[in-house]
């Protein structure tokens, strides 16, 4: 039982981190669970400090409560800081200049290139496909699927380094030139960025061209 508890409490927080806010009756019908059942769930994730919900009056109707991750529920999900420490950064920048950040960075995305351009073969969705399963390895949480126009939608709710690359935005135009390089295609357009734009993803557009 206190297996199964934490599974679904576990899908409930991927479920908020996914869509960035949600309601009980939002939860209860994505999961097929009765509400009280869901209260009992976000009753100890409240408690554990994972998440805290805000009121939303509506124009007609009961207000209703929606809920979202805290900092430490956010620090719940995969991280991956290591080598990518904030500090060592700042004090980096401090003692060479933001230049000196760029070449890290650009050196890195080196590394990874290096490391993944024999997995990401074949055509273009394969290669989708592939790196879509390297990066749901590294923690960013990925989706992808075919839009109806051909082009590819490629959906990250997760990012590791997120405090990194919200002081750093060399950070995502290196994972960009990445995608690029790996796809074989320059058609990659970022159209939302969760580390410059508070939003709940970054969200890519890959042009079947």
């Amino acid at each position: 039982m206190g297996k199964q508890t934490r599974s679904t409490r576990q899908v409930i927080l991927s479920l908020i981190k996914r869509h960035k806010e949600r309601t009980v009756s939002d939860i209860a019908n994505e999961l097929g669970i009765t509400e009280m059942a869901v209260r009992r769930h976000l009753q100890g994730l409240e408690t554990e400090g994972l998440i805290q919900a805000r009121l939303e009056k509506q124009s007609m109707g009961r207000p209703s409560y929606k809920y979202y991750l805290t900092e430490s529920g956010e620090e719940s999900f995969p991280r991956n800081y290591g080598a990518l420490s904030l500090e060592f950064l700042k004090d980096l920048e401090s003692l060479n200049g933001n230049q000196v950040i760029e070449e890290l960075f650009e050196k890195r995305r080196e590394r990874l290139e290096d490391k993944y351009k024999e997995i990401v073969q074949g055509s273009l969705e394969e290669r989708i496909a592939a790196l879509a399963k390297i990066q749901d390895e590294n923690g960013y949480m990925v989706e992808w699927e075919q839009a109806a126009d051909g082009d590819y939608r490629f959906i990250e709710y997760n990012c590791p380094i997120a405090k990194v690359a919200k002081d750093y935005h060399i950070a995502c135009s290196c994972e960009k030139k990445l995608f690029k390089n790996l796809l074989n295609t320059d058609h990659v357009v970022r159209e939302t960025c969760a580390a410059k734009d508070n939003h709940a993803a970054c969200v890519y557009t890959i042009k079947n061209a």
